[in-house]
């Protein structure tokens, strides 16, 4: 890992020379794979109040939502996260797209209130510019975009403006049809062309490569096989100039791979143990970040991982 490398947002730079950094995974959604409804309910986030810089929830639940959101974003910031995440649409396989509207209102309420709480900046996961929009007037550095800023055309525009960092990310398809059969005659190569080139239409922008991180995108229109190709050649993006972020948490080929060993226990899966496997690979293979939904679990096993590794040189 470059003890050089920066990555910088719209306020700040941050330096990704000696571990990799933690995004910590805020989804306000009823939907995401793994955490969705756990801060949002059917009846809440109504897109009626979408101005910002006063924007009032519908009701007490919802204020108790939000708190519960808000809490759960400075917890992560406790337990060590270097960036907050926060997504106000889910986009695991065959999920239901929602509207700007939608999206802003429960997305732009929340950071609002945690940023001017937070140390660590707050980064818009969305392929929508009217949403990135909103959450950077409401406190938000980042633009995390699974569509590598292609999926919107105002939204290189609105980064360069803004001056934002941002996440480029590849996935074959969208999330309605990404997994019916995602092919690659070389996946390691293909993607790390594509982020090539997106990396390039960034730069010809006017985005300035500092404020830009790659992300071979990882269970986004792969199989599992491809998944585990692309983790081990992690190298073949960190090479690249600029960021490179890897995005594995709780996802299903990781189900798929421990699922014999954990019929034969009898128990139930638990994902965090095969993530946090991942994440230690990822980490050795010298991943700048890595975006998880446990950060604590995540930062001491990475703790005790590079102790180990400066033990076994001395």
């Amino acid at each position: 890992m470059s003890p050089s490398l920066i990555w910088k947002t719209s306020r700040r730079t941050i330096s990704l020379g000696n571990r990799p950094r933690i995004m910590g995974i805020l989804n306000v959604t009823p939907d995401s794979f793994s955490d969705g409804g756990k801060f949002f309910e059917p009846s809440d986030f109504e897109p009626s109040n979408l101005g910002l810089g006063s924007i009032e929830p519908n009701s007490e639940h919802e204020r108790l939502r939000i708190d519960a959101a808000v809490a759960a974003g400075l917890q992560m910031q406790a337990d060590g996260a270097d960036i907050l995440d926060i997504g106000g649409e889910s986009t695991r396989p065959y999920s239901t797209p929602v509207n700007a509207a939608t999206e802003i209102a429960r997305v732009a309420p929340v950071i609002e209130r945690l940023a001017p709480q937070l140390k660590i900046p707050i980064s818009i996961d969305t392929s929508k510019a009217d949403v990135a929009r909103a959450a950077i007037e409401a406190g938000a550095e980042i633009i995390n975009d699974v569509t590598g800023l292609e999926g919107d055309p105002e939204m290189t525009d609105l980064a360069k403006r803004t001056g934002v960092g941002v996440c480029v990310m590849h996935m074959q398809g969208n999330p309605q049809t990404m997994q019916d059969a995602p092919t690659y005659e070389n996946v390691v190569e293909e993607i790390r062309d594509y982020l090539i080139a997106r990396r390039d239409a960034c730069l010809s922008s006017g985005i300035e490569l500092e404020k830009i991180c790659l992300d071979p995108g990882v269970g986004f229109g792969k199989t599992h096989e491809h998944n585990f190709e692309l983790i081990q050649g992690i190298h073949r993006f960190t090479d690249l100039g600029c960021a490179c972020l890897i995005g594995h948490s709780r996802k299903g080929f990781i189900r798929k791979r421990l699922a014999p060993l954990v019929e034969a226990s009898g128990r139930e899966f638990n994902p965090m143990a095969g993530t946090l496997g991942v994440s230690l690979a990822a980490t050795a293979a010298g991943a700048h970040l890595i975006r998880v939904h446990d950060v604590a679990e995540t930062v001491e096993a990475i703790e005790m991982f590079q102790a180990c590794q400066r033990t076994s040189r001395a």
